[in-house]
């Protein structure tokens, strides 16, 4: 036995001196990815984007709703947006961040929602230097993740804040106050994390076994929250519309907007607010981040005049509030799209958004006869849908889109992964059938999480004010002010 261990070594041996590189390669150790890099520009740019959704928040989004809803709502409808700012800001910080963007694996939901790891920022270090990253969509590059924090923290507030807009004029401040903690929670977070939570670029690429997110799995595409913002906000506006009932006197009085002035102001504030939220999702300051900005122009504008056209031609008039209404629909049909399709395709998809949201918000929204009050469902859900499903066309490579990456064909250097990677295969029924059941799976979590919420508020809050508030307006009846003194 000796003396077969001693020929073995020799052969060994032998084999090495022969061709040094065998035994090189059987000791070299298996490709790591690289330590994540902050760049200074990538975090200005995330500074700037971050700071710039805010404004869409306020004054931009209460501002557009403020102006549609009747003199004695408006300063009703102020109050509602800046304290649903205010409380989901702490919401998202204390525990729904956590539910957002950490790991599930722990507890066998890894696909549906996060862990508590760091709730209340527990594992996020709390001044300077800072130190815990997060990867953007490029292997080795990161920004820090209070940066991070706090950019998702605004895509949260807004969520909340446009959902009001279904049931506006209607509802008890303690229901908002109520629904901007529950809702956040229940609906939101978990959304996000099936959206938006994977291993990362580096994970893909050295194989993590991290749970991603159910709807990533499916291969989804949303680049900006065409899912995660627009439909889960549609729909909980749609679901709240239909529980607390039309308006006193929907249908037979006259409810026009109170100052369409302040709703294209807020409007106008939207748009600009927007390229934080589409080009700033990119998470860095480089092409496609230039990819989306340009897409966010162009698809805007094409549903801004749509919307225009088409009612020009079926109602006699352009309206500034048909005009508005186009452009936001253009805002939230391009969300998923931004960073993934080119712009002729941009421009093919703001075309049709302008005359899909149209028609839910005049045509089917009048046959079917509920009370959207500010058309949350007919520009937020539809469109978003209509974005979402259309993301997975024309992201084909031969439409202009720009593709897929497929991280696991990333290069290796010195045993190290980097770029440049590959590109998946693309395969328009499969993308179809990923952005069908993120969509399918978004609307009934959404529908099922908003119902919950609304059942538990009623049970403890109650959901409507009384007649008798109603009439007199939210301004006075619940705030005790008036938002003009005349």
């Amino acid at each position: 036995m000796n003396r077969f261990i001693v020929f073995a070594m020799a052969a060994l041996a032998t084999a090495v001196l022969v061709d040094p590189s065998w035994a090189q390669e059987a000791a070299a150790p298996a490709a790591k990815a690289p330590d994540l890099t902050v760049d200074k520009g990538d975090t200005t740019w995330m500074l700037i984007s971050t700071i710039i959704v805010l404004l869409m928040t306020i004054p931009g989004l209460a501002l557009f709703y403020g102006g549609m809803v009747r003199t004695k709502n408006m300063l009703s409808v102020l109050t509602q947006v800046l304290a649903i700012q205010a409380i989901a800001c702490l919401v998202w910080f204390c525990w729904a961040y956590s539910i957002a963007f950490t790991s599930g694996a722990d507890h066998g939901f890894g696909s549906f929602f996060g862990g508590f790891t760091k709730i209340f920022a527990n594992t996020v270090e709390g001044s300077v230097p800072l130190t815990n990253k997060v990867e953007s969509f490029s292997i080795g590059v990161g920004m820090y993740e209070w940066l991070f924090m706090c950019f998702q923290m605004t895509f949260c507030a807004i969520t909340t804040a446009l959902a009001i807009g279904g049931f506006a004029e209607r509802i008890k401040f303690s229901a908002i106050v109520a629904f901007a903690i529950l809702w956040p929670t229940v609906v939101y977070a978990p959304i996000a994390h099936m959206v938006w939570y994977w291993p990362g670029p580096s994970g893909v690429a050295t194989g993590s076994t991290d749970v991603p997110g159910l709807i990533w799995s499916f291969g989804a595409l949303d680049f900006a929250g065409g899912t995660v913002v627009h439909i889960t906000a549609g729909i909980a506006g749609f679901v709240g519309a239909i529980l607390l009932g039309r308006r006193l006197g929907y249908g037979k009085e006259p409810m026009p907007p109170h100052s369409l002035v302040l709703t294209m102001v807020g409007a106008s504030l939207l748009w600009v607010g927007w390229f934080g939220f589409n080009a700033g999702s990119n998470l860095e300051s480089n092409e496609y981040a230039i990819l989306a900005m340009a897409n966010t122009f162009i698809a805007t504008a094409a549903a801004g005049l749509s919307w225009m056209l088409v009612e020009w031609l079926f109602k006699g008039k352009p309206s500034l509030l048909g005009l508005v209404s186009g452009v936001v629909a253009g805002l939230v049909a391009v969300t998923p799209a931004s960073g993934f399709v080119g712009p002729m395709g941009a421009l093919v998809l703001g075309l049709v958004a302008g005359i899909v949201c149209f028609f839910f918000c005049t045509a089917i929204k009048s046959a079917l006869g509920y009370d959207d009050t500010l058309d949350v469902f007919g520009i937020h859900a539809i469109g978003g849908i209509l974005g979402a499903l259309a993301t997975g066309i024309l992201v084909d490579p031969a439409l202009g889109g720009a593709g897929i990456v497929d991280y696991a064909k990333c290069t290796v250097t010195d045993g190290v992964y980097g770029a440049p990677c590959g590109a998946l295969e693309y395969n328009m029924a499969t993308q179809l059938l990923a952005q069908a059941k993120g969509v399918l799976v978004t609307v009934a979590w959404s529908a099922i999480g908003s119902l919950a919420v609304y059942t538990v508020i009623a049970v403890i809050f109650g959901l409507r004010v009384s007649e008798e508030k109603e009439r007199e307006g939210l301004d006075i009846s619940e705030h005790g002010e008036r938002a003009y003194n005349m």
